[in-house]
C-alpha cells in the first residue's frame, strides 16, 4: 500500500486506494483487494461495507465489486470544472492556430471531450463536451491509448469494438497497435477523415502522472497542410505541458 503523506488520514487514504485498486482491475474479490493494499481482510471488509453504503462501490452476482453509480455525478463534475480551468491553455493554442483546440480524457473504454476552444473561422470543427467516441478513430484516442501496453489495448478494442466510420477507419487491430507504436516514438497521433470526411486531428499526450489526457486540434482537410500540421505540434505540446503543470500544483 502506497504511505500516506504526512498529515493525512489514514482511513481515507485507505478508503480511496481502495477505489483506486477497483477501478484499475474493472472488478476485484475482497481476497484481491487485501493482497494488492496489504491490508487485512477485516478491514477491507470494513471499508467495503461502508464504500458500499454510499454507493461508492457494488457489490456484483458473484460477490465482486466494482465502482458505484455515486462516482458517476461526481466525474461529471469534476470533468466540467477541470475543463474550465484548461481553456487559458487551449485558449492560446488556438490564438497561435486558428483552429478548434480540444481537451479529451479516457472514461472507461471510450473517449470523452472534457474541454474545447473553437476555432474563430466560420468554418470549424465541434465537438460536444461530454460526447463519448470509439478511441480507434480519433486522434486524441490514439495518444490516450499510446499509455496502453498492447494487451491491455486489444482487450479494450475487444471490448468497443472497431466500427467503420468512414472509408479510411482502421478496423484491424493489428494496423491499430501499429500507429500506436509510432505515437509512442514520435509522442504525437493524427486522425486524417477516421471519424468523419473532410475532418482532420492532430493530438499529443498530457504529460502528467496518474491521469490520462490528450490535447488535440482539429480542422477541415482542406486547411491541415503538413506544413499547418508540423506547426501545430508544438503548440499543442505546450498547451499539454501547461495542463500538466496545473495538475502538478493540485497535487502537490
Amino acid at each position: 500500500m502506497a504511505e500516506s503523506k504526512p498529515g493525512g488520514v489514514q482511513s481515507v487514504n485507505r478508503a480511496l486506494e481502495i477505489l483506486e485498486l477497483v477501478e484499475a482491475g474493472g472488478d476485484v474479490a475482497l481476497v484481491e483487494l487485501s493482497n494488492a493494499s496489504g491490508l487485512p481482510m477485516p478491514t477491507i471488509h470494513r471499508l467495503v461495507r461502508t464504500l458500499v453504503g454510499r454507493s461508492y462501490l457494488r457489490q456484483l452476482p458473484n460477490r465482486r465489486y466494482a465502482l458505484g453509480a455515486r462516482l458517476i455525478p461526481m466525474g461529471n463534475s469534476a470533468r466540467e470544472v477541470f475543463g474550465a480551468g484548461a481553456a487559458p491553455h487551449l485558449a492560446r493554442a488556438v490564438e497561435q492556430l486558428g483552429e478548434t483546440v480540444n481537451l479529451a480524457t479516457l472514461d472507461g473504454d471510450m473517449v470523452v471531450y472534457v474541454g474545447q476552444v473553437p476555432s474563430p473561422h466560420a468554418m470549424r470543427m465541434f465537438t460536444e463536451l461530454g460526447r463519448h467516441v470509439h478511441p480507434h478513430c480519433r486522434a486524441a484516442g490514439k495518444a490516450l491509448l499510446a499509455s496502453l501496453p498492447d494487451p491491455q489495448v486489444r482487450e479494450l478494442l475487444g471490448r468497443t469494438g472497431m466500427p467503420q466510420r468512414t472509408e479510411r477507419t482502421i478496423t484491424d487491430p493489428d494496423v491499430f497497435l501499429e500507429q500506436l507504436a509510432r505515437v509512442r516514438e514520435t509522442g504525437e497521433a493524427v486522425e486524417v477523415e477516421e471519424m468523419e470526411v473532410g475532418v482532420h486531428c492532430v493530438a499529443v499526450p498530457v504529460p502528467a502522472t496518474g491521469v490520462r489526457l490528450a490535447v488535440s486540434m482539429s480542422a477541415p482537410s482542406a486547411r491541415m497542410s503538413q506544413e499547418v500540421q508540423d506547426r501545430a505540434i508544438p503548440v499543442l505540446r505546450e498547451a499539454a505541458a501547461a495542463v500538466a503543470g496545473d495538475l502538478g500544483r493540485e497535487a502537490g
